[in-house]
């Protein structure tokens, strides 16, 4: 069975923070088109923050979590920092304690970071935000892994899952948010919530990915 070690994964989200600042301006850009501009600047303020306290420490996966969801929701502005804070803390309670990760112990991070997500928002698949990234990407892990697919296989799935996700926002209409007041104005852009949140998820699967053994 494949797993990969809680105690030695916490490069996992400097790695993260790392892609995230990366794409501050793309982010940003695609944010300015429909909503107030400044996904990127916010969320790279934030990863950055999180990123420094991190440096050195060589924390465990869920320790650095932990880290950046309590940053995100505590010290950043927008509306996505509790969202995406209350997403890092629950995967961190999730798996704190565990010291080896299966793909089983995986689905419940997820899943416990979604229900967060869900927990303090309305938004459903198909309003244009970034559960349309976020909840494809978990079932497709959750079939994979039924269909008796590799934990590692089932990453891959779910990264291609979380992508395909980001892409089908270009083709919806904003239901919540500022881009909601553009109504049929908000098609033909990708959300930028879908987008960070494609980043994220590949950057912290590809991660564990490659740490199995």
């Amino acid at each position: 069975m494949q797993t990969f070690d809680n105690a030695s994964c916490g490069a996992i989200v400097l790695s993260m923070a790392e892609r995230i600042v990366e794409n501050r301006a793309y982010l940003s850009e695609i944010d300015g088109k429909i909503g107030d501009g400044d996904h990127g600047v916010n969320m790279a303020k934030g990863f950055g923050m999180a990123a420094e306290r991190l440096k050195g420490k060589n924390a465990p996966l869920a320790e650095s979590l932990d880290t950046l969801g309590t940053v995100l929701m505590t010290e950043i502005g927008g509306s996505m920092g509790p969202l995406y804070g209350v997403m890092f803390t629950e995967f961190a309670e999730t798996i704190q304690g565990v010291e080896k990760i299966d793909a089983a112990a995986y689905s419940k991070m997820l899943h416990a970071g979604l229900s967060g997500i869900q927990s303090i928002g309305s938004a459903k698949v198909g309003d244009k935000t970034l559960l349309d990234t976020f909840v494809p990407a978990v079932e497709a892990f959750d079939k994979a892994t039924a269909e008796g697919k590799s934990f590692g296989e089932a990453l891959e799935v779910l990264v291609t899952a979380a992508e395909a996700g980001r892409d089908s926002t270009i083709d919806l209409v904003a239901k919540i948010g500022r881009a909601s007041r553009l109504g049929e104005r908000s098609l033909g852009v990708l959300d930028a919530g879908a987008t960070s949140c494609a980043i994220i998820l590949k950057e912290l699967s590809e991660g564990a990915r490659t740490r199995l053994v």
